[in-house]
């Protein structure tokens, strides 16, 4: 079952978000709480872990690019 991974809004004032890194790229497997992205927010770093185990399906932000809160940044196929 995919998991929709969206951009949180880690704070009140918080409207976008970039990303810096993606430590995982399509195909690769992850645990849930893994480390998916480094995510620059209000002048802050920010790493982005993976909500549930499985495998990256779709990358749907590229590094460097800002987008707003709640934005599609990647999804994962759960494992069965």
């Amino acid at each position: 079952m995919p998991t929709e991974v969206r951009l949180p809004q880690w704070s009140m004032g918080m409207a976008e978000g970039t990303v810096s890194t993606w430590f995982k790229r399509v195909g690769d497997v992850v645990q849930e709480g893994e480390e998916l992205a480094e995510i620059e927010a209000e002048k802050a770093i920010m790493i982005l872990e993976a909500p549930v185990t499985g495998v990256i399906s779709q990358l749907a932000v590229a590094e460097g690019e800002t987008v707003p809160v709640r934005s599609l940044l990647a999804v994962i196929d759960s494992e069965a």
